[in-house]
């Protein structure tokens, strides 16, 4: 049987719709998607065999990898010209009581899981993703600035790197798959507005508007 955030329910009035993200907060996660996905492709086509011979081009390759991790954080950046962005950012920033309970029934698989605009998971997601980008970026800069900091730093710095773009790519996956599982959830980053059932059932914690 499909969760309540994968169907709407046969009483649910289609028109019955809420504002989820604006066009700037939207914006903000597509360009910041489509520069991960660059940054993974070129990562992969420099540290696979197969994929490397298939592209080739290395140097251009290594050139459209370093410029798009750098670009990174410029979509975020942008984006605190935002008022409805800033806001999410201080949502996102805030666990409360009910984020624990959250968790406590994701990791169990059973029992409510309260949740305002963004739930336990997307805050976590959020964090993580984040401080991993900070850490790709200094790394990065470390291996491709090589007068910065001698030696051992930058060997270092390559270990953090490769290991975190793979578990970057892991969790990335898992980011997907969960969207992929969640209709409703993408139809609100895509148009911005998402279903007043949906938001009831899986955000029941969120007040829009306030």
């Amino acid at each position: 049987m499909p969760r309540p955030s994968e169907a709407r329910p046969s009483g649910a009035r289609p028109s019955a719709q809420v504002r989820r993200f604006t066009p700037a907060e939207r914006w903000v996660h597509r360009a910041t998607a489509a520069l991960m996905g660059v940054c993974l492709v070129t990562a992969g086509c420099l540290y696979l065999p197969p994929l490397a011979e298939l592209v080739g081009r290395r140097r251009l390759v290594v050139t459209v990898h370093e410029w798009a991790g750098l670009a990174l954080p410029v979509p975020v950046l942008l984006g605190l010209a935002s008022r409805a962005f800033r806001a999410d950012l201080r949502v996102l920033n805030r666990f409360g009581p009910h984020d624990g309970v959250w968790l406590r029934s994701a990791l169990r698989r059973r029992g409510p899981r309260p949740a305002g605009k963004f739930n336990a998971g997307q805050k976590l997601w959020a964090a993580w993703l984040t401080g991993a980008v900070l850490v790709m970026l200094g790394t990065g800069l470390l291996m491709w600035f090589t007068r910065l900091a001698p030696l051992l730093w930058r060997t270092g710095a390559t270990f953090v790197h490769d290991w975190l773009a793979l578990a970057l790519g892991v969790v990335l996956a898992g980011h997907i798959g969960k969207a992929l599982g969640d209709p409703e959830a993408r139809r609100g980053m895509r148009t911005g507005f998402v279903g007043r059932w949906w938001a009831d059932s899986a955000h029941p914690l969120w007040r829009p508007g306030d």
